[in-house]
């Protein structure tokens, strides 16, 4: 039986959460950017730390992370589908995950 999530739990566990998470996640950035602890934000060897940290900081604050009701009802009951067996699962072999694992290292490989 599917999860139905009544409007109480949605916005108390869902929104709320979600909602001070963010605003958490913003206070942090903005603390890394004016105390200048933005080393950590550049992924790649050409990136300025400073402009990716800037630009994170400024992106976060217009992302709204919150999912509508509906879609948290579909991901429950699609996982109570998975659960009884009602949507087929395609097993990974050993290879399959050999594979990937050496395709991403060779990714890897190549940013550096």
């Amino acid at each position: 039986m599917s999860k139905k999530l009544n409007w109480f739990e949605y916005y108390i566990i869902h929104c709320l959460q979600t909602g001070w998470l963010e605003m958490w996640n913003n206070f942090k950035m903005w603390r890394d950017l004016i105390s200048g602890n933005y080393e950590n934000y550049a992924l790649l060897n050409d990136d300025d730390p400073y402009e990716e940290c800037y630009n994170w900081f400024w992106t976060s604050i217009n992302l709204d992370e919150t999912l509508p009701k509906e879609f948290l009802e579909y991901l429950h009951q699609l996982m109570d589908d998975v659960d009884s067996g009602k949507v087929e699962t395609v097993p990974m072999t050993l290879d399959e995950l050999n594979r990937i694992s050496d395709l991403l290292n060779q990714e890897e490989e190549e940013w550096e």
